[in-house]
């Protein structure tokens, strides 16, 4: 089976353009990790069935795996995701002709339909974001005088004004930058390639970082990645979480911050700030304009004060 999976994520890489996020996220959800307690990968679910073929993997087994998941305290969430990877995995399956049918409901296209009877209903959450004084206060927690310090002042500057995903910061090379136009080519998700901003205060942070900081980490080492850590390569998307929570913990901001609260932040502000919601979803990389329209949940409370301040009647 694991010659199988590798084959796979081979042919997700060649013929899906897959990235290496979303290569690494499909291998943790089927083959499972032991990083963080009990593994929770299909594969590893098999094993202890001792289930050794995908012929015996049935509805009820589908089932089973899923309360397995729930017992081991996996979010709805992540369920939903482990299950839309595992769709995947069969719909590789039958393409290649290695099964005739499949446990899982599976579209003629291959595209999302309605949500199959096994996926767990998703509790609607509003995205967290961080309000102007803390983000100004989160920005402001780097130390300038040091290399690493002028590169994390750089990416959570980049990370707020131009709503990129912790992916797409973690893969930017020096040529994906205009530094004349302020403009960054991104490969999002599905290996979308699309163009996004950054203001005047990211730009020269920016500016600073590569004309010192960086230069002080690259240490005569020919590398294109934006961002290093001390050794001089790329620094990981692990690192880049880990430092925000650093910052966040230190600037006092008690929510939980990690790289998508300040994508949540960005399209937040913009949407407060009066941005057309078409112009958000673009910057953002959505596909659809439903992924986007959550944030405009948020922004009931600026709508409230412009209407208070604006209606002639409301004032009276």
């Amino acid at each position: 089976m694991q010659e199988v999976f590798k084959r796979y994520l081979n042919y997700l890489k060649a013929e899906c353009n897959a990235s290496p996020y979303t290569l690494r996220n499909y291998r943790t959800d089927l083959m499972g990790t032991y990083k963080r307690g009990p593994g929770k990968g299909f594969f590893q679910f098999l094993k202890i069935k001792q289930i050794a073929d995908f012929s015996e993997v049935d509805k009820g087994v589908i089932r089973d795996y899923l309360a397995w998941l729930i017992e081991q305290g996996v979010e709805k969430v992540s369920l939903v995701r482990k299950l839309s990877a595992l769709r995947s995995f069969y719909r590789y399956l039958l393409n290649e002709g290695l099964l005739k049918t499949s446990p899982i409901p599976i579209n003629a296209s291959g595209r999302k339909g309605n949500r199959s009877a096994l996926s767990p209903k998703l509790d609607k959450k509003l995205p967290v974001f961080l309000n102007d004084v803390e983000i100004n206060r989160l920005l402001t927690m780097p130390d300038l005088s040091k290399p690493e310090g002028l590169r994390d002042r750089a990416l959570l500057e980049l990370l707020y004004a131009s709503g990129l995903r912790v992916s797409e910061i973690w893969q930017l090379n020096l040529e994906n930058i205009d530094q004349e136009s302020r403009e960054i080519r991104v490969l999002g998700k599905g290996s979308k390639e699309r163009m996004t901003l950054m203001g005047l205060p990211a730009f020269k942070a920016l500016q600073n970082y590569l004309r010192q900081g960086r230069l002080e980490l690259l240490k005569n080492r020919g590398n294109k990645a934006v961002f290093l850590n001390k050794q001089g390569q790329r620094l990981s998307i692990r690192g880049i979480q880990k430092n925000l929570k650093h910052y966040a913990q230190a600037a006092g901001i008690l929510k939980d911050v990690h790289p998508h609260v300040l994508r949540h932040t960005f399209a937040t502000h913009m949407l407060n700030g009066g941005a057309d919601l078409r112009v958000v979803q673009e910057l953002l990389g959505h596909a659809d304009l439903s992924s986007t329209q959550i944030y405009t949940h948020v922004t009931k409370q600026q709508a409230r004060k412009v209407y208070l301040t604006t209606h002639p009647l409301a004032r009276e």
